[in-house]
């Protein structure tokens, strides 16, 4: 009888886009003091504790090459440069995640206002918030955090 010691583990579908296919892979999940040894200070204070870059000083917000955005923690798929537009708000947006599956929202009544919450979908890394101020075809802006993403050049 085989045993595993992962039978807990929760697998879920992600999109590769070097694959340009969707595979079942398992959720990443890591005490603090692991996320605190493999990401720098600032990208771990904005992906694992929720906070946010200031506007206008991310590495990403003024990038114009051609290439996929991936999650700092995990390394998975998360946009892709020909939906990223300039939204004049000094943060890196999208107008689509490169999948629905790579994504997940959530509400957030940390401020005053409501809003969507836009988390990793394999590791739960805080990337930003969606809004519904966005360009056609979605009418979405993904208003990300360069400190959560890691880009890769095409």
């Amino acid at each position: 009888m085989k045993t595993s010691s992962t039978s807990n583990s929760q697998k879920i579908p992600i999109y590769f886009y070097q694959r340009d296919k969707v595979e079942m892979v398992e959720r990443i999940e890591k005490p603090p003091e692991e996320w605190k040894k493999i990401l720098s200070p600032e990208s771990y204070r904005v992906s694992r504790e929720k906070g946010t870059e200031l506007a206008f000083t991310g590495k990403y917000h003024d990038c114009h090459e051609d290439g996929i955005y991936r999650c700092v923690c995990c390394g998975t798929d998360l946009f892709d440069s020909k939906t990223k537009f300039d939204s004049g708000t000094g943060w890196p947006s999208f107008w689509a995640p490169i999948a629905e599956d790579n994504v997940q929202t959530k509400t957030d009544r940390s401020l005053i206002m409501v809003r969507k919450e836009v988390l990793c979908a394999r590791c739960d890394a805080h990337l930003g918030h969606v809004f519904d101020d966005g360009p056609e075809p979605t009418g979405k802006r993904y208003c990300m955090n360069s400190a959560s993403l890691s880009f890769v050049k095409r």
